[in-house]
């Protein structure tokens, strides 16, 4: 009778709660989907993505005539259409809209991400931790995925635990010393914005005569290089200003980038005691090779072929005329953004990348494979989607029930483990106390120099990117409560390029940190230092989760993302957040911690726990991040 009466109570309860959906996406549109059928009848959804023509194939809300519509819009409809009884609003909007506040989440009795990026993530977990609001947070990355609820002061939160961080490739390696085709095509990206796009002083493509490995005189250069300087070929200006000065011309951007630079790059003699030397490639020599030579390689579709270098070199032709239209099309001062699915910028990089790839002796890839690399993704597949927003229903039904002793982290597994269980729980954690979101008073150890480090660098890469901050307010704990940055626009502007030191910081400076929208206040010590790795600009000390365990296992060694990255920026090698879940595979339908597992990838009988292959390599000359427009996919993971 007991159990009768919970469970009446239970349904009249999902018919009056309210709960907000945060992403209509791959795991959105199956949430939606299983929530109204379950009985839910009080549903706000928020998405800002518009449907694109690649989700149609999992995202069963939306049809081809959606395409270009709000996904929040379509979903709420679609939805409404089998089962009309629904109270659905739908916002096409940011989360992280100071809009949704803590008031507008304290509206809710309960929050379900499906989202795709760790900047969205980490600001839903800190509404959720200030409004006391149970969260159901998710993920998908290929037949893998993890459900797992966090409750204040009861669980982990979803920054409790560090997540890997996204590779970063040194400057000098992309422009003079790619090893790997990764580094080439993110080289091909950069041209693309150097050439059609916003040009970025961190994204240049021309050899780095800085090179710390070099040790060679430059003075020399011009006498040993036996590159041309007609048409300002090897003049140090702006690939841009140079490309313009010839008229976009395809056979001088070609032999500029694939034989005069590389000939440059053969100056730098103690680049290539150690490595095999690059080949340049002239144009005029390319296209006297017999066509027999250049017949594709593979079979299938057309974009899974490999071309020979006369066809990638006649691609490249081919896309940097079309491009060039584009720009003129679009009037003076215009700029083209890359879009992997824009056929004509994805011809370039391809082009541009395999043709690299050649000159440094690597095995040139098919489009696809560069198209997968380039735009961070993963297949998707919808099963798994719809078996994790199942779970978190299931999940929802426990926490709405009071029976938050039952909840659990659930891992689905790409294969059966010993047990024959594809679905493994594990008990929830509790807080970690040194986590520096969730803990009753949070605070982090930060080692920079204060003498180079300037306010805007403390605001935009330390606060925002690596503490997640949306509008950090920042006040000199000085005894006279000097505001060094505020989040009123132009308040503070005048400090941004000021060093800290020019405020009186130094070595043991505390600063408070209060971001309003977050309801979260981040106490910040510095010490200084001189001896911090060459362009290092800060390290984060102490006990703060700032750095993710070593990867296991290479082969499935990915991030639960559903979605690219992270983030604000997701890319190649994204600044944001995109990081994204780490995947736990448990061999064990027992209930372990879901986050004490013990990393094991040689026995198959023993908990592994997995994380980007790629992740773990830090990169000890300039880093470089490889930026791209967000991607509107939300079941697919950061490769990189």
């Amino acid at each position: 009778m007991i159990k009768l009466v919970k469970q009446t109570n239970l349904a009249d309860s999902l018919s009056s709660c309210r709960v907000l959906v945060v992403g209509a996406g791959g795991i959105g549109c199956e949430l939606l989907k299983n929530l109204v059928l379950t009985g839910f009848k009080n549903i706000e959804v928020i998405d800002l993505d518009t449907i694109d023509v690649s989700n149609l194939n999992r995202q069963f809300l939306f049809q081809k005539k959606h395409v270009g519509k709000s996904k929040a819009q379509v979903a709420k409809e679609s939805v409404l259409r089998f089962c009309p009884s629904a109270n659905i609003t739908a916002y096409h909007d940011s989360i992280m809209n100071p809009d949704y506040n803590v008031e507008f989440f304290r509206n809710f009795q309960l929050v379900m991400n499906a989202l795709d990026n760790r900047a969205a993530r980490n600001h839903v977990n800190r509404m959720c931790l200030a409004a006391d609001i149970p969260l159901i947070e998710s993920g998908t990355a290929g037949y893998l995925g993890q459900v797992t609820v966090i409750k204040k002061g009861q669980t982990e939160c979803y920054e409790c635990q560090p997540k890997p961080t996204q590779k970063t490739f040194p400057g000098c390696t992309i422009r003079n010393t790619p090893s790997e085709p990764i580094h080439c095509i993110v080289w091909a990206k950069y041209l693309f914005n150097q050439l059609f796009g916003e040009e970025d002083a961190d994204q240049e493509v021309s050899p780095d005569t800085a090179d710390p490995e070099v040790a060679w005189n430059p003075a020399d250069a011009a006498a040993r290089a036996t590159a041309s300087n007609k048409d300002g070929d090897i003049k140090r200006v702006s690939t841009k200003e140079w490309a313009r000065s010839t008229g976009y011309d395809p056979v001088k951007l070609f032999n500029k980038l694939f034989k005069d630079d590389i000939m440059y790059l053969l100056t730098m003699d103690k680049l290539w005691k150690k490595r095999k030397a690059p080949l340049p490639l002239d144009w005029t020599e390319i296209h006297q090779l017999e066509s027999s030579q250049e017949e594709a390689f593979g079979t299938g579709l057309k974009d899974q072929q490999v071309l020979g270098v006369q066809g990638y070199a006649q691609l490249f032709h081919r896309s940097v005329e079309t491009l060039r239209s584009q720009l003129i099309e679009k009037g003076e001062g215009a700029e083209l953004v890359w879009d992997k699915d824009d056929p004509p910028a994805m011809d370039f990089v391809t082009a541009a990348a395999n043709l690299r790839m050649n000159v440094f002796s690597m095995n040139m890839k098919s489009r696809f494979d560069v198209k997968s690399m380039a735009g961070n993704i993963i297949p998707a597949i919808a099963t798994t989607n719809a078996v994790i927003a199942g779970l978190i229903v299931l999940e929802a039904l426990k926490t709405l029930n009071s029976d938050f002793d039952q909840c659990r982290t659930i891992f689905l597994n790409k294969q059966p483990n010993p047990r024959k269980k594809l679905l493994v729980p594990c008990a929830l954690d509790p807080p970690n106390p040194n986590c520096y979101v969730c803990a009753s008073k949070p605070e982090v150890t930060v080692k920079l120099n204060v003498h180079k480090t300037i306010v805007q660098a403390l605001q935009d890469k330390i606060l925002k990117e690596k503490f997640g901050m949306v509008a950090p307010d920042v006040q000199i704990e000085d005894g006279k409560g000097t505001i060094l940055i505020s989040s009123e626009e132009g308040e503070t502007e005048a400090n941004n390029n000021k060093f800290l030191s020019d405020f009186g910081i130094r070595n043991g400076s505390r600063l408070q940190a209060d971001d309003f929208l977050q309801d979260y206040t981040l106490l910040v010590n510095l010490i200084h230092s001189e001896e911090l790795e060459k362009d290092v600009e800060f390290e984060v000390v102490g006990d703060a989760p700032d750095k993710a365990p070593a990867p296991s296992v290479p082969e499935e060694g990915k991030n639960i993302a559903n979605g690219n990255k992270d983030s604000a920026q997701p890319s190649t090698s994204s600044k944001a957040a995109a990081e994204d879940d780490d995947v736990l595979i448990v061999d064990s339908d027992e209930e372990p911690s879901s986050s004490t597992m013990e990393a094991s990838p040689e026995s198959s009988n023993r908990k592994r726990k997995h994380h980007d292959a790629d992740t773990d390599a830090t990169a000890s000359k300039r880093k470089r991040l490889d930026q791209q427009p967000a991607d509107d996919d939300e079941d697919i993971i950061a490769l990189d």
